[in-house]
């Protein structure tokens, strides 16, 4: 009897389960569409709230398959075009939630796609703080059950998405959370914001974000908070209503300053480099206030997670090698753990030695035992240091506790060409624990890395100017590109590539270099130049032009007129001319006229008349300059002074270190287009006198580099370019840093270290007055007094 009942109470609940189920469903499939016509009207397209404007309501259950976060970006009617429109296409479309921007009545964009809500009664006036609390009263009223947190932000902010979800899903979205940067206003405003002894905000330029529950709290009391404001801040005034009606104030957390990123610098934040910590450790970036650094940044991080990526992909093809290695006797070494000693020399003369660096870089790779790091080395230590520390402190975290980088104390590097780069470092760093017993320690740590080359990649090269697509696919036209301009398949690349293809690729190998060579006098010096320009250039009919910039100052041309003509008549069909120009002697002036006498595409090619080339330098000038992508910087052979050097014009290009050296320093010899020496303004025409226009206008290519990243100066040594020696007069009336220029260029082309050597091993009379000058003899002394002269 008891037992029936049981059952039959059982089965009584079961059928009112299943009733009560198949009721909720019915309701809900009715229902839905008559809730949802309250928002919709007939077309089924959004309506806005009343007296919104133009406005583009959110709907946080159909747009993103997450409702994490709800991000609300203030901003005003004027930006809406270019830095909200900038701000929604870049770090907006990788959220972890909606966004929406808010802006005063009436406000539209050009752009329907942005989420647009136009608050009625708020203006674009400062300060906002009537946009920022009707902004959180909306996400209330519309959002609030739709989303677990909510954030305020300006137009001026980055947010990292992903970096972003990850910490917020570290939180319990249920308590009460008010985050962002606590600030108590600086030392100016101390007393006069209203705060109560220990009572802070959330500074509102890096961002603040509020858990479900605080928006509960606060936003009925909204109407209260704008009639009661104390300052005219509106961070203040949004932290002071959340503190009083929802109980919480702003996170009290170091690692705050760091999360949310505030860089001090004004105009200038993010502007140049962006590889340092604060910008690799930041969730929000504030501010950034061009649309053009807004896409920069976004490139920057998309760049750094293609290269986490490729590093996971090498963890999972080391873990694929490893198990290859039950199965297999062979495996790939490329795929190897990383290993100091992958790389077994087999001859003493294979032995991989080590630098050693610590400010300074010993190398007995260079001449110069002791020297300053290049910044490359700089940039690539720094860059390998912080991919290290976030390595350690991946699970610091979880293990509570911390290690911060303090100082490299010393360290070796090495180049294994089949595999990576080795480093042995010596480290300063400070061990930080904040949980159970709180310390904070020195430690010194020796640590060995390895960076690992990638795979090879091939790159498509770039059409005739180097602006547009590609002209054919590498991979799939290489063996046909092998052959077309190898030459040796007759008319093959003819019928192998498209019209159009052939054609650019003619044209590419065939673009006018434009030769501008400034002279003075020196009729001598200019028939040499003369007749390698003959040999090399008019004689096999290559497609140059020459325009020489000569000044006479006073002197008479007719010997340089008439080498000219003599060489205009037996090459009729190329352009040589000969520009005559007035006043003293100035390179500058002197290239900045001769590249105004040319089109905008022109491909120039800065030369002086000491120089002497083989044909081969043609085809490099034109390969390595590229339309506003790249200007090309050889780096020269210089003769040593005749008396050292025994070679002449004939054999100018059997390069040893007895015969000259490269002008790593030197940056007058160059190529560009025209439209690209216009674009960073040319030569500085106030510079006179011997040298430092060309490096001027060399840095002035380096910066216009760091504005626009698709632009490069391509800098190289160039066996085919040769600087024959000629004396180096120092004008005592240059400035100071000319002079230092000069002279050290002048005592450079004396001669190389062994000739030297060897010529005081073999003056007997000389090398026994220097030994005398360690015993104490004068003989040193006078010696030295007549050094200079020699030089």
């Amino acid at each position: 009897m008891r037992l029936a009942r049981v059952w039959d109470l059982t089965v009584r609940l079961l059928i009112g389960g299943f009733i009560g189920y198949l009721i909720f469903y019915l309701l809900d499939r009715n229902l839905s569409p008559c809730l949802s016509d309250m928002f919709q009207g007939s077309s089924g397209e959004p309506v806005p709230p009343a007296s919104a404007g133009k406005s583009v309501p959110i709907d946080g259950k159909s747009k993103s398959p997450s409702r994490l976060l709800f991000v609300g970006v203030m901003t005003a009617a004027k930006f809406l075009d270019t830095r909200a429109l900038s701000v929604y296409r870049t770090w907006g479309q990788k959220l972890p939630g909606q966004m929406a921007f808010f802006s005063s009545e009436g406000s539209t964009s050009s752009y329907p796609d942005l989420p647009l809500i136009a608050l009625p009664g708020v203006t674009d006036a400062y300060p906002p703080q009537k946009k920022s609390f009707l902004m959180l009263k909306y996400m209330h009223d519309h959002l609030l059950d739709d989303f677990e947190w909510f954030m305020r932000a300006d137009d001026d902010v980055f947010v990292r998405g992903d970096k972003m979800e990850d910490f917020l899903r570290s939180l319990n979205s249920s308590k009460p959370l008010f985050i962002g940067q606590a600030g108590m206003g600086n030392k100016d405003e101390f007393g006069m914001l209203s705060l109560a002894p220990g009572e802070n905000f959330c500074m509102g330029g890096p961002g603040i974000i509020i858990s479900r529950e605080v928006l509960r709290r606060m936003a009925p009391n909204i109407q209260y908070c704008l009639k009661h404001l104390y300052s005219t801040h509106e961070d203040v005034e949004v932290g002071r209503c959340i503190r009083k009606f929802a109980g919480v104030p702003c996170a009290w957390s170091y690692e705050m300053q760091t999360i949310f990123y505030h860089n001090g610098s004004g105009s200038l934040a993010f502007t140049r480099d962006l590889h340092s910590k604060e910008v690799h450790r930041a969730i929000t970036l504030h501010p950034v206030k061009t649309s053009q650094h807004l896409y920069r940044i976004q490139n920057y991080y998309n760049a750094l997670k293609g290269s986490i990526l490729r590093q996971e992909v090498v963890g999972l093809q080391r873990d694929v090698n490893d198990m290859n290695t039950f199965l297999y006797e062979k495996t790939d070494s490329a795929l190897a753990r990383p290993n100091l000693y992958r790389f077994r020399p087999q001859h003493p003369d294979e032995v991989l030695e080590w630098e050693f660096f610590s400010k300074t870089l010993y190398s007995h790779l260079d001449y110069n035992p002791r020297r300053s790091p290049k910044f490359s080395m700089k940039w690539a230590l720094n860059d390998l240091i912080m991919q290290m520390m976030d390595s350690i402190n991946r699970y610091s975290k979880q293990r509570g506790r911390i290690i911060d980088f303090k100082d490299l104390l010393y360290g070796f590097q090495r180049v294994d060409p089949l595999h990576a780069v080795h480093y042995v470092l010596d480290l300063h760093l400070v061990y930080r624990r904040y949980t159970g017993r709180k310390m904070t320690a020195p430690v010194r740590r020796h640590a060995h890395l390895e960076q690992a080359f990638g795979p090879l990649q091939l790159v498509e090269e770039q059409n005739c100017l180097g602006t547009g697509p590609a002209v054919y696919d590498l991979k799939r036209d290489f063996g046909d590109i092998i052959r077309y301009y190898s030459g040796g398949a007759g008319n093959f690349a003819k019928n192998s590539l498209s019209d159009e293809e052939y054609d650019c690729a003619v044209a590419a190998g065939n673009v006018t270099v434009h030769f501008i060579v400034p002279i003075s006098g020196r009729l001598e010096t200019l028939s040499r130049f003369l007749t390698v320009m003959e040999h090399v250039c008019f004689s096999r009919n290559e497609s140059v032009s020459l325009t020489l910039m000569h000044f006479a100052q006073g002197l008479s041309s007719d010997g340089i007129a008439g080498k000219v003509r003599e060489l205009k008549g037996r090459f009729p069909s190329h352009l040589i001319e000969l520009v005559e120009l007035a006043g003293n002697f100035s390179r500058a002036r002197a290239l900045q006229e001769g590249a105004a006498r040319f089109l905008p595409n022109s491909l120039l090619f800065f030369v002086d008349v000491d120089m002497a080339f083989e044909g081969g330098l043609l085809h490099r000038v034109r390969r390595s300059t590229k339309l506003h992508r790249m200007v090309y910087y050889p780096v020269v052979f210089s003769q040593y002074d005749p008396k050292t050097n025994t070679e002449t014009l004939e054999n100018a290009f059997h390069l040893t270190e007895d015969n000259g050296y490269w002008r790593q320093f030197g940056y007058g010899i160059a190529s560009m287009y025209r439209a690209d020496f216009d674009a960073v303004g040319g030569f500085d025409l106030n510079i006179t006198g011997w040298g430092k226009e060309d490096v001027d206008l060399f840095e002035r290519f380096i910066k216009h580099g760091e504005g626009d990243t698709r632009f490069t100066v391509f800098r190289a040594v160039d066996p085919g370019l040769v600087h024959i020696y000629h004396p180096i007069i120092c004008d005592a009336a240059l400035s100071d840093a000319q002079l230092v220029m000069c002279l050290g260029t002048r005592a450079a082309s004396v001669s190389g270290g062994r000739t030297l050597a060897r010529s005081l091993l073999n003056d007997t009379e000389m090398l026994n007055a220097g030994w005398s000058g360690f015993t104490g003899s004068s003989a040193l002394d006078s010696q030295t007094t007549t050094m200079p002269s020699a030089h």
